[in-house]
């Protein structure tokens, strides 16, 4: 079995390609996974890059989507031949989040071998069908960046129609998000550095735009633009250095989920300033199988597809995490073999 490995200390310039063990029959409970494709996350890069320490020989990602080849005993979920895709959290199967099911112990890429392999044989509950009519690259869009966006407006977001949503860039979970947001009729204010980016959000439906190089006082200006109202949702991935804004941004009674830190783990907040807007904080990672299975029928429900920006074959692997790193693409980056 092929497989694309990181040897430590992890590096880009470490990540190798191996031919390991066949990893055999499914066992009671269990499905054999024939993988065909993966998507790029920032949490698979800071694994990849030894931000995050991992075990030596790690097979990397997270995300895997691919066709059932065989069934243990006692599944009756899945059927040889279908199309599925892999769980973040293969141990949170619904209910809230504790620390049993959300450590990354279990996670893919991360504290157990990822898919970025040809063959996988796993319980049958870290899987769920893929849904209908996509491809296994579309597919492997929803594991980690599409599911966060769906709990991050909806789960926990609540979203409604006519409320507003902030996003922040123009990365994977943030065009989820975009996405999301207009096929439940939400009005959609998104910022980047580059114009380029901002138009191409715009033609996905964004109402307003803003380039934050240019007005990096951003958060004022998205109360102007709706008209001092703020914005209802914020899907917040920047962290310390984007979240002083968010916090001007954020409508009273407003609701900020917490997803991302690319720009640092620690900074200053606003307290006050948010204390007076009685807004609510969340942060979040990721979602339960349930979460991700809701979301599935929502895609189907509302014909929506993932917004693919380039591909890569799974040799070309420390490539497409190189080409991540360069911050050019538009929403996803994934792998096909």
């Amino acid at each position: 079995m092929k497989a694309m490995v990181v040897r430590n200390p992890a590096s880009l310039d470490s990540i190798e390609q191996v031919a390991l063990t066949d990893p055999g029959q499914p066992g009671p409970g269990q499905i054999r996974v024939a993988l065909h494709a993966s998507s790029l996350n920032f949490h698979d890069l800071m694994v990849a890059n030894g931000s995050i320490p991992t075990q030596d020989g790690r097979i990397l990602l997270s995300d895997g989507a691919g066709v059932v080849e065989q069934v243990g005993e006692g599944v009756t979920e899945f059927a040889v031949g279908d199309s599925v895709v892999s769980c973040f959290f293969p141990g949170w199967l619904a209910g809230p989040a504790t620390p049993a099911v959300t450590n990354f112990s279990t996670t893919p890429g991360d504290g157990v071998d990822g898919f970025a392999c040809t063959h996988v044989v796993r319980d049958a509950v870290a899987f769920t069908q893929a849904p209908s009519g996509w491809t296994h690259a579309q597919a492997a869009t929803i594991t980690t960046s599409g599911l966060t966006a769906w709990r991050a407006l909806v789960v926990d977001g609540g979203l409604q129609a006519g409320q507003t949503v902030l996003l922040l860039g123009t990365g994977g979970v943030s065009i989820a998000a975009l996405q999301i947001a207009k096929a439940m009729g939400a009005q959609v204010v998104i910022t980047s550095s580059s114009d380029e980016k901002l138009a191409r959000a715009q033609e996905l439906g964004a109402d307003f735009v803003i380039n934050y190089k240019e007005t990096p006082q951003w958060g004022k200006k998205v109360l102007e633009l709706t008209a001092g109202h703020g914005a209802d949702i914020i899907v917040e991935v920047g962290g310390p250095e984007t979240l002083q804004q968010s916090m001007r941004a954020v409508a009273a009674g407003g609701h900020i989920a917490l997803i991302g830190v690319l720009t640092g783990a620690d900074g200053h907040l606003p307290t006050l300033q948010f204390m007076a807007r009685q807004a609510r904080l969340q942060g979040l990672i990721v979602g339960n199988r349930q979460h991700q299975q809701d979301y599935i029928r929502a895609l189907e429900q509302n014909n929506l597809f993932p917004i693919i920006d380039k591909s890569f074959d799974l040799d070309s692997l420390a490539q497409a995490f190189e080409y991540q790193t360069s911050a050019q693409h538009f929403s996803k980056i994934v792998l096909e073999w």
